[in-house]
């Protein structure tokens, strides 16, 4: 039996920081089409949301973190295990958002996916329509 070795391509990485120093056990990677979250130093936790699956991107510096040049970005999906994966305390919260923002719209495209935001129906209510595969 053929043994599979996969190795997946980080784009990006960082570690969740206190007091901006990497000095937790929370670990962030973007590859090209997911977005990994590993927890712990005993027992870990792994997480992963798939990029065409993310619905927002909310980017928030309380006072704190803009002293330590840190930052968190909330990323909000349809999978139903992880509906929200917070980067906390992330360093170029700003640049990170932009770069997953980047990627969630390349794998829609390429998985020919689009979301319609709000439009008019004919009594002129707003409705959101969602029309995926399209």
């Amino acid at each position: 039996m053929a043994k599979l070795i996969s190795k997946i391509v980080e784009l990006w990485h960082d570690r969740k920081r206190i007091l901006g120093l990497p000095l937790s056990f929370t670990r962030y990677a973007l590859s090209e089409d997911r977005l990994f979250l590993k927890r712990g130093f005993l027992n870990v936790r792994q997480d992963e949301v798939v990029l065409y699956r993310v619905r927002d991107l909310r980017v928030s510096q309380s006072l704190w973190q803009r002293i330590f040049g840190v930052g968190t970005v909330t990323v909000v999906s349809t999978d139903k295990s992880i509906p929200e994966l917070v980067l906390k305390n992330i360093r170029q919260p700003n640049e990170v958002k932009e770069l997953i923002h980047e990627y969630v719209e390349k794998m829609k495209i390429e998985r020919r996916m689009r979301v319609g935001e709000m439009s008019m129906d004919i009594d002129g209510d707003d409705t959101v329509d969602f029309e995926d595969n399209v």
